[in-house]
């Protein structure tokens, strides 16, 4: 820049300057994908859980120790709470169901699933209630519908049990945990205490 020029013009050229970079720097640091959203508050998830049902129970559990250590056993992932929360489905004086609610970290974001068990305990069916990271890595309806009619976590391992995702790798381990985790602590809290 040539010395001779004013010092207002180079204030203003630096200012303005200041105001490309920030604008470019801001367009670079905001992602190129869509974030992610919630798609069903708990009171629609548990209406899609239980569309029959004519009350719906809550139940909450504290995990002893050993149920806990049990429970991380069983599906092969950690379980950062003792408080589990499971809701019953009713119909005529008869349970049609059970549902959890699992939230978890896919890469740097939280998901939430819902799994839906029949009272046998078996997967009924699995739907993401929310999803924050990127869209791309959303898993699909039908990726999830893989999961109906399970039933001991042990069958759910990405890549034997589960199929993939490509490009999806951490969304799928997130959502095979998820559900590992709600059908290890039904069959401890719920078939173990029958």
């Amino acid at each position: 820049m040539p010395m001779n020029l004013p010092w207002v013009w180079v204030l203003r050229s630096r200012g303005a300057f200041g105001l490309l970079a920030l604008g470019l720097g801001s367009l670079l640091l905001s992602p190129m994908s869509s974030h992610g959203k919630v798609f069903y508050a708990k009171d629609e998830a548990l209406e899609l859980a239980f569309p029959e049902a004519d009350r719906v129970e809550t139940r909450t559990f504290i995990l002893s120790d050993a149920e806990h250590s049990r429970a991380e056993r069983l599906a092969r992932a950690p379980i950062d709470s003792k408080l589990f929360t499971l809701y019953a489905g009713w119909k005529d004086g008869q349970i049609v169901g059970y549902a959890a609610i699992e939230s978890h970290t896919v890469r740097t974001m939280p998901e939430s699933i819902l799994v839906v068990l029949s009272p046998d305990g078996e997967v009924r069916s699995t739907v993401v209630l929310a999803f924050h990271e990127p869209l791309d890595y959303l898993p699909s309806n039908r990726w999830l519908r893989q999961f109906e009619g399970k039933g001991p976590p042990a069958e759910l391992q990405p890549g034997r049990d589960i199929a993939g995702i490509l490009g999806s790798t951490l969304t799928v381990q997130a959502v095979s945990q998820g559900v590992r985790k709600v059908l290890a602590l039904f069959q401890i809290l719920v078939q173990g205490r029958r």
